[in-house]
């Protein structure tokens, strides 16, 4: 059933179009993600479907009985005037529920001085059936679990709306309209505000909505795992591709290869065609020449107007008009000028390249604390980097994945333990808050400021990061965020590195550009340790996942996904423990409003639990000559990987003796006696498989 449609939808600011011929149906159910590049007018859309802003141009149509919640990108004015609480405010959509409570404890009232009063007993009856169909014995565990879910502890509850900061308050707005549960959910950029741990946990609600969704967000992994359709923006029209967005971005490929050879084979059928014409128009078959130069002519108009793909769904007739016919000459200038289609959005065009190879093992480091003098964060056990790998650090905000970095940067001290470079390793460092740009300078004479270029070389370079003419003046101050990030990428691009350390690459760029970045780290032939909530991505990227959790730094080896998998099949084994447990009696909820409620049992909240380490794989009895070869050069590496660390350690001892500390001493000799028994172990298995 169609929910809404938008027909020939346009829109302008002044003489400015910013899109316009956009044509979208959306049915109940369909779970719809829109993208586009910035600018394009995405929230401007949304804006219009939820009849928020009148549209310049075209017609929206929405079912009689359906009902519409809007998220915007910021909700700062949503709860202006208001003097609830988080919770108060929550209790508010379900005034109905409410009146039948305080109703049912007044007839309680009665029945209990009453027992025989039948008027009484029936209305109670009557009421309580409504109450319990309309959700009452479930409202307040719904809030509570909302609530949980989007990042609000219970102590939180009993805030004042008027205390909330922006994010807040566009947060506590998704878990309104969550509850609400509208026939058609529009999201503009949901995810801005949520942290990991929530963005995963509004995931597993969208993926079981019972209504419509339409999201807008730069959160690729968050698309590929709620929408089942996705439409593309541009600004002359939309597209509809059925699938979540890896199967857009292949149908997408695809659909761009097709139109490029479809417009070389039409291009050169008329080329053909028009070369037919001017040799037969004088050679007796004037007329069978004129009426092939006048089908041309309207082919040539057809693809001008409407593209090489538009062509092969419109007839002439349906574009209407008439059209003098062309001379030999004229469709042949013409048919020149036809341009290819290019419907790609403007590109970074980014290069990363390392000046010098480092070492294969890039960063050691062993019993770290980080953090603060007076407020440590975390602490961890032996952590190693090598080349061509990618650590992704993941956790709660304010976890000290930040810290972190610039620990191993040097630029804070670390609280306790080593670390150790690797040989010739460069660094390269992406801050998140852009804090090594200078904001009074200008865009050209910050990137000259990090980078040996003329004038003229710089604007070519910022080109291929989107700054273009006069772009290239405006001071650091004055640019988004989305502009410092570009310009912080170009400038990381000429560094030089081989070991990148990035806090949010990815941040405030438009979808386009995080495929760009993306796809530049795949190829980069260095070391990488990444701190994003792009899970995409880490998804892409990461060989190894460090994650912050109850003050520790926990070491995952192997990809995103096989992280989340080893993660939930504990979080499964723990919830079918949980689902044993005798539930609670339900009992009716109080209804004095101003009274807070009890506190929720929230047993229920999912913990992680540490990640299960893979049992060491036994040795095969019988080895091809490759596996042979293959595990001989494993075994090669990890004794030159031992032998390396047995070294560091005999320095450490040396350092520990001068300094009498037995505490540091005992420490190391024990990780020296375990590293010994480590190569002995190693070499044992390769004279083995020598003799074999």
């Amino acid at each position: 059933m169609a929910l809404l449609t938008g027909t020939n939808l346009g829109h302008a600011y002044g003489a400015d179009d910013l899109f316009s011929d956009v044509n979208i149906l959306v049915n109940d159910k369909d779970r719809i993600g829109l993208v586009g590049p910035n600018g394009v007018g995405k929230t401007t859309l949304l804006l219009i479907l939820a009849g928020m802003l009148e549209a310049a141009a075209g017609v929206v149509t929405r079912g009689r009985a359906m009902t519409l919640g809007y998220l915007r990108q910021e909700a700062v004015l949503t709860f202006a005037g208001r003097d609830h609480t988080i919770f108060q405010e929550m209790l508010t959509l379900f005034a109905d529920l409410r009146q039948m409570e305080t109703r049912l404890h007044e007839l309680e009232a009665t029945l209990a001085a009453n027992g025989e009063d039948e008027a009484a007993l029936a209305e109670y009856g009557r009421i309580q059936e409504q109450y319990e169909l309309g959700g009452g014995y479930a409202y307040q565990v719904e809030i509570k679990r909302v609530l949980q879910g989007l990042g609000f502890p219970q102590e939180e509850w009993d805030t004042p709306l008027a205390h909330l900061s922006g994010g807040q308050k566009t947060r506590l707005l998704l878990g309104r309209l969550l509850l609400e549960k509208p026939d058609l959910l529009i999201l503009d950029e949901p995810t801005n505000h949520l942290d990991m741990t929530a963005v995963e946990w509004l995931e597993r609600t969208l993926r079981t909505w019972p209504g419509a969704l339409l999201i807008v967000s730069h959160d690729r992994y968050f698309l590929d795992r709620v929408v089942d359709q996705m439409w593309e923006m541009r600004p002359s029209g939309l597209d509809a591709y059925r699938g979540n967005y890896t199967t857009y971005l292949q149908q997408r490929q695809e659909r761009w290869e097709r139109e490029q050879a479809l417009f070389t084979a039409e291009k050169e059928r008329l080329a053909a065609e028009l070369d037919w014409a001017r040799r037969h128009m004088a050679g007796g078959k004037t007329d069978i020449a004129k009426g092939k130069l006048k089908r041309l002519t309207r082919d040539i108009v057809l693809i001008e107007q409407v593209g090489v793909l538009g062509k092969e769904n419109k007839s002439w007739l349906e574009i209407g008009g008439r059209v003098r016919t062309l001379t030999v000459n004229e469709a042949e200038q013409r048919l020149h000028a036809l341009k290819a289609p290019d419907e790609r959005p403007p590109r970074l065009n980014m290069k990363l390249h390392s000046e010098e190879r480092s070492g294969r093992v890039v960063l050691r480091a062993q019993k770290l604390h980080i953090g603060y003098p007076t407020r440590p964060l975390f602490t961890s056990d032996k952590l190693k980097l090598q080349r061509e790998e990618c650590a992704a650090i993941i956790g709660p905000n304010g976890s000290g994945k930040t810290t972190l970095l610039r620990a191993l940067l040097g630029e804070l001290p670390i609280l306790r333990g080593d670390i150790f470079w690797g040989e010739n390793v460069q660094f390269g460092y992406f801050a998140q808050g852009h804090e090594q740009l200078d904001p009074s300078r200008s865009l050209i004479d910050e990137l000259r400021a990090h980078v040996e270029m003329e004038v003229a070389a710089a604007r070519h370079y910022l080109a291929q990061y989107l700054f273009r003419g006069n772009d290239v003046f405006k001071k650091v101050a004055e640019l988004s965020g989305g502009e410092r990030g570009r310009l912080a990428l170009a400038i990381l691009a000429r560094a030089g590195a081989n070991v990148l350390l990035l806090d949010e690459p990815t941040n405030h760029l438009d979808i386009p550009s995080q495929e760009v970045v993306q796809e530049v780290l795949e190829n980069f032939d260095g070391a990488i340790l990444l701190v994003s909530h792009d899970r995409y991505l880490v998804n892409r990227l990461a060989t190894q996942i460090w994650e912050l959790r109850d003050d520790h730094l926990h070491v995952f080896m192997g990809s995103y996904a096989e992280f989340l998998a080893a993660r939930d099949g504990i979080e499964m084994a723990a919830a079918t423990a949980a689902a044993a447990a005798t539930p609670a009696k339900v009992v009716l909820p109080q209804t004095d409003a101003n009274t807070p409620p009890p506190a929720p049992d929230v047993s229920w909240v999912e913990e992680l639990m540490p990640l299960p380490v893979a049992d060491k794989p036994k040795k095969r009895k019988k080895q091809t000559k490759q596996s042979w070869e293959a595990r001989l050069g494993e075994l090669d590496a990890a004794l030159a990987d031992a032998e390396a660390w047995l070294a560091e350690l005999e320095l450490q001892l040396e350092m520990a003796q001068a300094a009498a500390d037995t505490e540091w001493q005992a420490q190391v000799q024990a990780d020296y006696e375990a590293t010994q028994a480590t190569i002995a172990e190693l070499t044992a298995e390769w004279d083995e498989l020598m003799a074999a």
